[in-house]
């Protein structure tokens, strides 16, 4: 004995949802659809041969488990655009505003003096910063003499040896000290201004567009001043 109808009582009411999902147009199927289709199949099976309720449970829980998926993306994209939207605020008040960052290069203003940082791994009896032009030739010299190992601070009035002071404009700082005997090159932390800013695309990270220097990540910032 057998009974015919809409919906076959042998096959899986989720076979029936996800082949109508694939096979919709201009409507999304949802959970009501879903139970729709399930009191569909409950009315029209086979009364010899009833659903099992193993079954019948397995089919709920299949469901259970798309329906948690759906909420779980939605709450993923609701957190993605939270994000983003802070994302927006913090880079706003970022532009305009001066950063350090890890670089040897930088844009000098030089009416005014210019401070930076170099990073000295040990003490060292002798620390200088050589100070190049756009075009790679030495300007002038910064003696810092002995300094204890950590952030040591350093300034450029901007003026060439010769005491001239320069055009404004790119220049660039090589730090070096004297550990152990021999030159050892150090790593610099130089001032930037922050002309624009790029949001991350999908949750990346915010990306700093500095004044002659490009792009830099906010993670590699090192200070935000005025």
């Amino acid at each position: 004995m057998s009974i015919s109808s809409g919906v076959n009582a042998t096959g899986s009411v989720l076979d029936q949802y996800q082949l109508k999902t694939e096979t919709k147009t201009d409507k999304e199927l949802g959970k009501n659809e879903f139970l729709n289709l399930l009191v569909a199949q409950l009315n029209n099976q086979d009364p010899l041969s009833p659903q099992e309720n193993g079954e019948f449970i397995a089919q709920l829980a299949q469901f259970s488990q798309v329906e948690g998926i759906e909420k779980l993306n939605t709450s993923m994209e609701s957190l993605l655009s939270g994000y983003q939207s802070s994302q927006a605020l913090q880079a706003s008040s970022l532009v305009g505003r001066k950063v350090i960052v890890p670089t040897d290069r930088a844009q000098v203003d030089t009416a005014q003096t210019f401070k930076a940082t170099a990073v000295l791994p040990a003490s060292s009896p002798n620390v200088w910063v050589n100070v190049y032009d756009n075009g790679g030739s030495v300007v002038n010299r910064v003696n810092l003499g002995q300094q204890s190992a950590g952030n040591v601070s350093f300034m450029w009035d901007g003026k060439d040896s010769s005491g001239n002071t320069l055009p404004p404009g790119a220049y660039r700082f090589e730090a070096q000290a004297s550990i152990n005997g021999e030159n050892k090159a150090l790593s610099t932390m130089l001032p930037a201004n922050v002309d624009s800013v790029t949001l991350g695309q999908n949750g990346g990270e915010l990306m700093l567009n500095l004044a002659g220097l490009g792009s830099i990540g906010l993670s590699k910032v090192q200070v935000i001043g005025q």
